[in-house]
């Protein structure tokens, strides 16, 4: 109890620790973009600062600049009064026009060095994860289709028939595009689904699969639902995989079967499978029947009869547990994050697309990016790394959008100025600066609600399994 209660502290500080590391991190390198590259134009740097608001440290250092560590950790700014008056964020600064100008490009390299070291960061750990391997599952490095659900559940509890069934999509097909869009893993199809914004004459979702089918492609249109707790876009497929059997307790009843660890699941009633689906579906049905257990091992294929006559309240899944297969894949840096980069303009795409179903609730803040680095930290260091490497991509481009306040802003403003031979007034650009933050903070705070929402939701949901499971482990066995 005592070793676990230790282990438990461990691990919490482990992923404090690497939250820390990274996500902090993370900004903490865009600034420093933007810190070096002012320096090197010979731009006035007034303050380095991570997070927002009044300070929790702070020191003045012999370069004039203060270093700075505040209250909110919502981000981080360096003090350029040369290059935009952001007194409404980062408090009172020298008057700019006291210093030296700044021409356009010394304005557009050091705005850009924020973003280009957040890319310089994210091709540093992607080039360790070409080194030492990112970790993947077979299910997850597919695009082929494992089960087709017969309905799929609406947020409203309503079961309605599965688009993919209705769409004439067969367990085997190998999902090549969505909408023209290749696809080269499991991950990939789902946001490509999800952010898909296709639409019939009358109004229904609409996505166009190309599927390939015995050496042959056909292109099938399928009607997405929103469906499930997140409310997106499904069609209610799931990848294929090989079912391993990965332990059989003793005096279950897949011990008594005669299942063995290691086993691989090859077909129900001589019906491949490819997940665990179709036994789990056999040991559900309203009327039990005896069916035919098809295993390989040893390279060997062996038949196990399960009969209709069982114990009652027999585990759908036979009582063993089961894993598939996991490996390492080294995929190129470049490779790396140029899906990142297509994953986050599809995403933006779709957040101004009309006909998308996607809305600024489906985005994560710092709430939601802090548990994700939570679970990526119990996973293993090559999921942070996975992980480190997206945030960083999505922050470089996120930094780019022309909107005042962030860099994409400052470089809109002051490509404006150029064009128009005269810098915009400096009360227009300090009212857009106060709105936009605002507007950018109430956004944050949004996005955080249902971030707390979706943990909340899922904790709820591993606690009733877990004492659902603890209560069966519990009881007396029945015959």
């Amino acid at each position: 109890m005592l070793n676990d209660f230790f282990s438990s502290i461990f691990s919490s500080l482990w992923s404090i620790f690497l939250i820390v590391l990274f996500f902090g991190g993370s900004i903490f390198v865009h600034e420093l973009g933007h810190f070096i590259a002012a320096r090197r134009r010979g731009v006035k740097v007034e303050r380095f600062s991570i997070g927002f608001g009044p300070a929790i440290w702070s020191h003045r250092a012999r370069d004039g600049v203060e270093y700075r560590l505040a209250w909110i950790p919502l981000g981080g700014y360096v003090a350029l009064p040369q290059l935009a008056d952001m007194a409404a964020i980062e408090g009172e600064s020298d008057d700019a026009d006291r210093l030296p100008p700044i021409t356009y490009s010394t304005r557009m390299i050091v705005f850009a060095a924020g973003a280009f070291c957040n890319v310089l960061f994210a091709f540093g750990l992607a080039s360790i994860l070409w080194v030492v391997g990112q970790p993947t599952s077979e299910d997850l490095s597919t695009t082929r289709v494992g089960y087709i659900s017969k309905t799929i559940t609406l947020a409203d509890g309503t079961a309605v028939p599965s688009p993919a069934l209705a769409a004439g999509i067969q367990v085997g097909d190998v999902i090549r595009a969505i909408d023209g869009t290749p696809v080269a893993d499991w991950p990939e199809l789902l946001q490509t689904l999800v952010t898909s914004a296709g639409v019939t004459d009358d109004g229904r979702r609409k996505a166009v699969f190309t599927i390939e089918r015995a050496g042959q492609r056909v292109d099938l249109p399928v009607y997405p639902r929103l469906a499930g707790e997140d409310n997106i876009r499904r069609v209610g497929i799931s990848p294929a995989y090989t079912p391993i059997v990965a332990a059989v307790p003793e005096h279950s009843f897949a011990a008594v079967l005669g299942l063995q660890s290691g086993d691989q699941l090859v077909a129900v009633d001589g019906v491949p499978v490819l997940s665990l689906m179709p036994l789990l579906e056999a040991m559900q049905d309203k009327t039990p029947r005896a069916f035919t257990l098809t295993v390989e091992r040893d390279a060997r294929r062996a038949d196990l009869e399960v009969p209709a006559e069982r114990p009652k309240d027999t585990p759908p899944l036979l009582g063993a547990t089961y894993r598939t297969k996991f490996g390492l894949k080294y995929t190129d840096p470049f490779t790396q994050i140029g899906s990142q980069v297509t994953m986050t303009m599809r995403t933006l795409w779709s957040l101004i697309h009309p006909h998308s179903d996607i809305g600024i609730s489906k985005l994560s803040g710092p709430i939601g990016i802090g548990k994700i680095y939570w679970d990526a930290s119990e996973a293993g260091f090559r999921y942070v790394l996975w992980i480190a490497v997206l945030v960083n991509v999505n922050l470089a481009i996120f930094n780019l959008l022309p909107i005042p306040v962030l860099d994409g802003g400052h470089m809109l403003f002051a490509t404006i100025g150029k064009l128009r031979g005269r810098a915009l007034p400096g009360n227009f650009i300090a009212a857009a600066q106060s709105v936009f933050i605002v507007l950018l903070l109430t956004m944050i705070l949004y996005v955080s609600v249902f971030d707390v929402k979706r943990i909340v939701r899922d904790n709820h949901a591993e606690t009733q399994a877990r004492e659902a499971a603890q209560k069966k482990a519990a009881e007396p066995a029945k015959p």
